[in-house]
């Protein structure tokens, strides 16, 4: 079998009739005489949409006028893809049952139930409708196109919101899955889902789309893996925030796992790792502009990059003093370690000084108040919401000037390759 190719395409290239038609064309333009496998996310925002109506299930709040607006989205959708009335009906029929589904799992939301379990199982639906819906409409093109429910093949734990890959059983499930299928048709399936050995659907973390692809394409040893967005490449900052930005023609992967760790949003942290492993070169490209050249990550050496700016909102410093002026010990860390790993809260940056340690961290409101149930009978705690983490990778006195003008800093730390700094 020759050599497959890994389409990603995230929420923005399927977010209405419009992107659905330029991705057919991207598919039929660009991924014609190679086997396909396409990975795609939740259209648009539905993601944080049903984030919305499982949270009003939860709290015992009506959800129909919100489920039947995501539903008129998604029908909107297929309407306007231009297909026949009879090429129509069986995406409307599959979008109908799915929200069906849905409304029967809102129902049955419980209050004494563990949360990230019952999260994982609504939020799910996002990627499933998208593919059956984009599955549909590419099988109105030039090659036949099968539809796959990638939480049949990627097993995870019960590690729910989280999913840690059996990484044995995925690869030999793969195997035995997708290359029969590939050598016949172009395979659509999702982003973000796996599955537990006993049918529950987990999920691989937000934005774990990247991460999916990286897996599929590590397991079947894929040619390269591109991953399609709505700018040039893989840009030293995000366009919307920071005026002048620069694409790197070619990067390596070990700057670009650096990058995504500290917040880059192109690519999601876990998404190297897998095809660094196996040497799979990985692309990023834009929908807009599909002929343009993008982004090539692969094993390289490359000058000195120009410094990346990268920007985190909705940040929580959390300070953790000891009570009696003692130093904060190895022994005081560990405890506080073991307690974040218990809420799920991953650390930004930490810092600490003779009766103190400090965190950044992304703020869950109930995440943040069950670290606080734990650690208040230990540690004087103190922490402020609503911040912004900014990281200068590749930094240079200029950059930092130009940065931190006119903002206070609560917190900055410093290494040889990059600076951050935490701010109100």
């Amino acid at each position: 079998m020759e050599k497959v190719q890994v389409y990603k395409f995230g929420g923005a290239s399927v977010k209405d009739a419009a992107a659905i038609l330029n991705l057919r064309q991207i598919v039929e333009t660009h991924g014609a005489g190679q086997p396909l496998l396409i990975v795609v996310s939740a259209m648009g925002k539905t993601t944080n949409a049903l984030e919305d109506l499982f949270q009003r299930a939860y709290s015992g709040q009506n959800f129909d006028i919100p489920l039947a607006s995501l539903h008129q989205y998604h029908t909107a959708t297929i309407a306007g893809l231009g297909l026949s009335a009879a090429a129509q009906e069986p995406i409307a029929q599959a979008t109908g049952q799915l929200f069906e589904e849905l409304k029967q799992q809102l129902q049955q939301v419980d209050v004494t139930a563990d949360y990230d379990q019952q999260y994982d199982q609504i939020v799910s639906y996002g990627e499933l409708l998208a593919s059956r819906i984009l599955a549909l409409a590419l099988g109105n093109g030039t090659r036949p196109v099968q539809w796959l429910d990638c939480r049949t093949v990627l097993r995870t734990d019960d590690n729910w919101r989280e999913g840690k890959i059996d990484w044995a059983t995925t690869e030999a499930q793969i195997q035995a899955a997708l290359p029969p299928l590939l050598a016949e048709r172009v395979v659509v399936t999702q982003g973000f889902l796996g599955g537990t050995a006993n049918g529950r659907t987990t999920t691989l973390g937000r934005e774990g789309s990247d991460y999916t692809a990286a897996i599929l394409a590590y397991c079947l040893r894929a040619e390269s893996v591109t991953i399609w967005k709505d700018v040039a490449g893989l840009l030293n900052a995000d366009p919307k925030i920071f005026p002048d930005t620069v694409r790197y023609p070619e990067i390596s992967y070990r700057e670009t796992i650096e990058m995504a760790y500290y917040g880059a949003s192109v690519i999601h942290p876990k998404t190297l790792k897998p095809l660094a492993d196996r040497n799979i070169p990985l692309r990023v490209k834009s929908f807009v502009n599909p002929e343009a050249e993008g982004t090539l990550i692969h094993d390289c050496q490359h000058p000195a990059l120009a410094p990346a700016f990268i920007r985190k909102t909705d940040q929580c410093l959390l300070t953790f003093a000891s009570k009696d002026f003692s130093f904060i010990s190895e022994e005081n860390m560990a405890v506080i370690f073991a307690a974040l790993a218990q809420a799920k809260l991953k650390i930004n940056v930490m810092q600490n000084s003779a009766i103190s340690f400090s965190v950044c961290i992304d703020f869950s409101q109930r995440r943040v108040h069950q670290l606080l149930d734990v650690l208040r009978e230990q540690f004087l705690l103190h922490y402020n919401t609503g911040l912004m983490l900014f990281t200068i990778k590749n930094y240079t006195p200029a950059s930092i000037a130009q940065l931190t003008e006119g903002k206070r800093l609560l917190l900055e730390q410093r290494t040889r390759g990059t600076f951050q700094f935490v701010c109100a």
